[in-house]
């Protein structure tokens, strides 16, 4: 007959109904150990640090730990259909493309498999996210660190180095105590004690010395002004970009309470609900790249951009249109009647013509102007492509008669 194992559950320590503590010489016993661990910075430090660790395992609800590798939200998405943490997976031929995929319950009970979606995309949301959260403090958040982090130096270096001068000052009054106690008489035994007890004092004066030139050091070096703090909250993102991952990962996770994840097939879109520590929610929301899409691909903006203005320019305006509005190519170069040819190419845009574009009454906004001036009355459907492109012009089809 089997008889049931008993597995003792962990409690907190204000649930413990005894305590065992090893009795000995200088011990002050449980209470006062608890009481000395609370009142003092090293309690502190050991409480933190031990949740820490409680929450660097993985599983339920718990974040993990920030480990090497290039994904940034490893541990914190949830697919918001089955509720199941995703996974990082890395594709491509050299297994360096990010990828979050919801893989966990078709491996654990072989259930459809969820969503998936690139994850560079959104490494680079959330990273801009958390810049513009933390933008309007940075500053008051850098100087609070750099004073914090400078007195928390100071206090241990100092505190080292007191440590070191109480133990040189007991070798001091032992070697004294060791001199008293000698026969006078016994010259040999007097001379190397007294000689001892010298190198003691030395040592004492050397350690004080150590003391007095590191408080001076201390305040000769002087704090970062503002400007400084400022100058540097301007470049948060270059600083971003060139930090280390698991310093990102780290920061973000401080930030990060969980992320809930869904994707919108009808938008093409990536939904991302972003719950931040303080129980505040916000909804985040990026384009979805399909299969054989990439990062060097042109955006969905300049494609309809050169769509539109290939009813009334040529490449070469449309190519000086694009480089004034500091639009680039995926690959981060200037557009060039080249590139506009390819492009139009590749998504098989027409290119312009003169008779067509007279014939669907297209107008650029010279002959707009000299149009509206000829006859003022009629009507037209007016679209602005983006913010700095000029306005083009169509003749409505239901155009009113004026005189």
């Amino acid at each position: 007959m089997r008889t049931a194992r008993l597995v003792p559950l962990p409690l907190e320590m204000a649930a413990w109904d005894g305590r065992a503590c090893i009795a000995g010489p200088g011990s002050s016993g449980w209470p006062s150990y608890r009481t000395h661990m609370r009142n003092t910075s090293a309690g502190g430090r050991f409480e933190h640090i031990q949740k820490l660790i409680a929450g660097n395992f993985l599983g339920g609800d718990l974040q993990g730990c920030a480990r090497e590798g290039q994904a940034l939200l490893a541990g914190l998405l949830r697919c918001r259909g089955c509720g199941h943490k995703l996974t990082v997976r890395y594709t491509g031929s050299r297994h360096d493309v990010l990828r979050y995929s919801c893989w966990r319950g078709f491996l654990d009970n072989g259930d459809p498999r969820c969503i998936a979606f690139g994850g560079l995309l959104a490494d680079e949301a959330i990273g801009r996210e958390v810049l513009r959260v933390v933008q309007p403090v940075a500053v008051e958040a850098a100087i609070l660190a750099s004073e914090q982090q400078q007195s928390e130096k100071h206090d241990q270096v100092v505190a080292a180095l007191e440590r070191d001068l109480q133990a040189a000052q007991y070798a001091a009054r032992r070697a004294q105590k060791q001199f008293d106690a000698t026969d006078p008489e016994n010259r040999l035994v007097a001379d190397e004690l007294d000689r001892r007890w010298n190198q003691a004092l030395q040592h004492v004066a050397t350690v004080q010395e150590q003391i007095d030139q590191h408080k001076q050091h201390e305040v000769t070096i002087a704090m970062p002004s503002r400007e400084e703090f400022v100058d540097m909250a301007t470049q948060l993102e270059s600083l971003w970009l060139d930090a280390d991952p698991r310093l990102r990962k780290r920061i973000v996770r401080t930030l990060i309470e969980e992320v809930v994840v869904d994707v919108d097939e009808r938008a093409s879109e990536v939904v991302l609900l972003i719950h931040w520590k303080g129980d505040i929610h916000s909804e985040l929301r990026f384009h979805r790249r399909r299969r054989g899409q990439n990062k060097t691909h042109s955006s969905p903006q300049i494609i309809d951009a050169v769509r539109a203005l290939a009813n009334i320019c040529t490449d070469d305006l449309i190519a000086g249109a694009l480089n004034r509005s500091g639009m680039l190519t995926g690959r981060g170069n200037r557009w060039s009647r080249g590139r506009v040819t390819a492009l139009r190419a590749h998504y098989e845009i027409p290119c312009f013509n003169a008779e067509r574009c007279g014939t669907e009454g297209w107008m650029n906004q010279t002959q707009a102007v000299a149009f509206l001036v000829f006859c003022p009355k009629r009507n037209f459907y007016i679209q602005m492509l983006s913010e700095g492109y000029r306005w083009y012009l169509r003749d409505s089809p239901h155009a009113c008669t004026g005189p």
